[in-house]
């Protein structure tokens, strides 16, 4: 018997979907049929996150395949970005910051540490923080998704955003590309000048590690084969 929804979808990623069940809260449920111990350990991230000062959405409850949290509500920075080009900017400048609030929380020990030794400090990584997982609420950003969180060097973390708005792939004709590309560009410069520098050597790995998802497209694939960090 297939399970019921508990309540208005919301809102699909690539692994879950988002429902909002009321009360100023949603539910994330997986759909991967990954272990309930993942989910848990994301919802702990989360919360010690949250913690530190991160700004991360109050997690209620986790069981099974699900978390319930709080619901947070606002465009995303990406979205932000299609409506209001002028603000790229800013709005990489406030993507840098993120990451500087977040490397300020210590790490938890058991979480993986992807990267290689000898680039800084393991602090807390996102992994994954890029305009798609910042939402712009009254209240202020919400770092959303953290299910690759890990420990390592800040700069890997950086490197990682640097990989992903750099070398994502927007659909659309040709003129849509030339815009899209041109707008990631200016992202990348303005995000690694507030949040640089970053060394070279750590550029490469994670393009590497990005390289190794099994959910990357191939058109994205395509690019970062193409790519020379040296």
């Amino acid at each position: 018997m297939a399970e019921a929804m508990p309540g208005t979808l919301v809102g699909a990623g690539r692994s879950a979907d988002v429902y909002e069940t009321g009360d100023g809260r949603v539910l994330r449920r997986y759909r991967d049929g990954r272990p309930a111990a993942w989910v848990a350990r994301e919802a702990e991230v989360m919360a010690h996150a949250r913690a530190h000062g991160v700004p991360v959405p109050e997690v209620f409850d986790v069981a099974g395949s699900d978390i319930v949290m709080e619901r947070a509500v606002g465009p995303t920075m990406l979205t932000v970005l299609g409506q209001r080009p002028w603000t790229v900017r800013a709005q990489a400048r406030l993507l840098a910051r993120l990451h500087a609030t977040v490397h300020a929380a210590p790490p938890l020990d058991w979480l993986p540490a992807p990267f290689s030794d000898g680039h800084g400090t393991q602090v807390l990584l996102h992994r994954d923080l890029h305009p798609q997982n910042v939402i712009l609420t009254a209240d202020g950003p919400r770092i959303i998704d953290w299910e690759g969180a890990a420990r390592g060097p800040a700069a890997a973390d950086v490197a990682m955003t640097w990989v992903v708005v750099g070398f994502s792939v927007v659909p659309g004709g040709l003129r849509t590309a030339v815009k899209v590309r041109a707008m990631q560009g200016l992202f990348c410069r303005a995000f690694l000048a507030a949040a640089g520098p970053v060394d070279r050597s750590v550029l490469a790995e994670a393009v590497r590690l990005r390289l190794a998802d099994r959910h990357l497209l191939p058109p994205e694939r395509a690019r970062l084969e193409r790519v020379r960090v040296t």
